[in-house]
């Protein structure tokens, strides 16, 4: 596939508090074909840590 599927993309970042849905949703990112962009970002917002991982479609 030469293009993200669904109109996704090929550049995105996914944000959301570091537990396992966001892990999830990283994890699906990979499995349609996208790699990760660096490291991820990490913030603390007072209650709790927020991450950030940018994907590029690898297709």
């Amino acid at each position: 596939m030469s293009t993200p599927p669904d109109g996704l993309p090929e550049y995105r970042v996914l944000t959301g508090p570091d537990d396992a849905a966001f892990r999830r949703r990283v994890s699906e990112a990979l499995e349609m074909g996208y790699r990760l962009h660096a490291g991820p970002a990490v913030t603390f917002d007072g209650e709790r840590v927020i991450v950030a991982q940018a994907v590029v479609w690898a297709g």
